[in-house]
């Protein structure tokens, strides 16, 4: 059975928005590498509908021969919303309704597992809603005091466990979580 797995950057004090603008100062090739394990042990891509969108007006204009353009443009691509009529990047199909039916029969697929990308709101709602099952975070040493945090109040207790760590020169913490 297929795993939902979900990667994000976040900064010390749960800052996960607008990554792009604080986060590749510690990039390097552990954290290629470490994002590039999560991509490779996947076939499918979940994203909510702000990741699609930002990922929809970017990737499929970058060039083909980039590694990580080819694969996000090739890879089949779910994207969970309520309000989206149409998704016009190649291999995407809308899920709304029913998700947690939805993405319980994806699991069901044969295949490699179903990765998230960024996407915090769906994130944080398969993980209260126990559909998530690996949570990936690379937690950068920075603090930036404003933004969409991971988790918000009112979430609830959620027991996790920690089931692997790396720290990087960087600083940069790479940590696995599993429901406990």
């Amino acid at each position: 059975m297929k795993k939902i797995v979900a990667g994000l950057f976040i900064s010390l004090d749960g800052v996960v928005e607008a990554p792009q603008k604080w986060h590749f100062p510690y990039y390097d090739e552990d954290m290629g590498r470490s994002v590039g394990w999560l991509m490779e042990r996947a076939d499918v891509l979940l994203l909510g509908r702000r990741t699609y969108e930002e990922f929809a007006a970017h990737w499929p204009h970058q060039d083909p021969a980039e590694p990580l353009a080819a694969t996000l443009n090739n890879i089949t691509k779910y994207v969970v919303s309520g309000t989206l009529d149409t998704a016009s990047w190649q291999n995407t199909t809308i899920i709304s309704g029913d998700v947690a039916a939805r993405l319980t029969e994806l699991k069901r697929q044969p295949g490699k597992d179903i990765t998230i990308s960024g996407s915090p709101t769906l994130v944080t709602s398969l993980l209260r809603d126990g559909l998530l099952d690996e949570l990936h975070l690379l937690v950068h040493p920075i603090v930036i005091g404003s933004g969409q945090r991971l988790f918000e109040d009112g979430i609830g207790e959620i027991p996790l466990k920690l089931t692997a760590s790396e720290s990087f020169n960087t600083g940069v913490l790479d940590l696995t979580y599993e429901r406990a």
